[in-house]
């Protein structure tokens, strides 16, 4: 099954253009969708989850019509947003409960069975009965998890699930992911470049409502093998070097700026070779570089 998005255009009554043609396959598996905040990541991801309209544009889930046929997509979906309430103090096991009979499951044996087993698939069955304002932010995120999976979902959103995790939690949250992708689409949208590239095998970078990259984070780190240039510079001296070259990024290391340049060949004395990242992939393309 893949999931397919066709010139999907979403304006607000401010002006402000969230969508601009995006047109996308996404495979079954691990898909990143990345760019800044503010690049339209979440309002394609709530069109998606059918909780938001699109002014143009077609999106189908199989044969199902995502932006017409509601009900029959969200019987296949599940969805983590950046922001999920929950009553704390309620438990895990008996929120889970609550939400899968409002998803369909009546019979209360039946019930049971499907929460224990999710509460033991994201590591929490331990927790069950402890309240949820007692949770930490990555048992808050795994419970987020297990509610996005009652009804097996064959579309998951997962929109910036890692922010403010503790590097713990966070791989924790990782290999949950990487489990339940062996056999969804999985969208995972975020504004942070290693979530991509350790979770997905296919990815997409967005900016401003525009797609502008496509495909597998290898194959874009690879495009700019012998193109990336490193040197550290005085702070002072940062603004002539944007002026003068293609900057694409910065970061203080040892409290000096070392920059990243963009080149065909060694743009000055100085400079030397750096293997390119995803992270250089990002910041050249949202910079509108090739």
């Amino acid at each position: 099954m893949e999931l397919q998005i066709a010139n999907l255009s979403k304006t607000y009554s401010n002006g402000v253009r969230a969508l601009d043609d995006v047109s996308l396959t996404i495979p079954r598996g691990m898909f990143g969708l990345l760019g800044p905040n503010g690049a339209g990541k979440s309002t394609l991801m709530r069109i998606l989850a059918t909780l938001q309209e699109a002014d143009s544009g077609a999106a189908t889930l199989g044969g199902i019509d995502v932006l017409r046929q509601k009900e029959e997509v969200r019987k296949r979906l599940g969805y983590l947003p950046q922001d999920f309430g929950v009553y704390p103090r309620i438990s895990a096991r008996d929120m889970l409960d609550h939400l899968a009979m409002l998803k369909g499951y009546t019979e209360a044996k039946a019930r049971r069975e499907l929460v224990d087993a999710l509460l033991h698939r994201v590591n929490l069955y331990d927790v069950r009965k402890k309240a949820l304002a007692g949770y930490s932010g990555g048992m808050r995120q795994r419970f987020g998890i297990a509610q996005a999976l009652i009804g097996n979902p064959q579309l998951l959103i997962v929109d910036e699930p890692t922010a403010g995790l503790d590097p713990g939690e966070r791989n924790r949250f990782y290999n949950l992911l990487a489990e339940v992708g062996e056999n969804v689409i999985v969208i995972l949208s975020t504004h942070i470049v290693q979530d991509v590239m350790e979770l997905c095998t296919n990815m997409a970078i967005i900016d401003k409502g525009r797609l502008l990259y496509c495909g597998s984070p290898d194959v874009a780190v690879r495009a700019l093998e012998g193109r990336i240039w490193e040197r550290s510079i005085g702070k002072r001296e940062l603004k002539d070097y944007e002026a003068k070259y293609r900057v694409i990024s910065h970061k203080l290391v040892a409290g000096q700026p070392l920059v990243h340049v963009l080149s065909e060949q060694a743009p000055g004395e100085g400079f030397e070779p750096a293997p390119p990242n995803l992270e250089d992939v990002f910041f050249s393309k949202i910079g509108g570089l090739s």
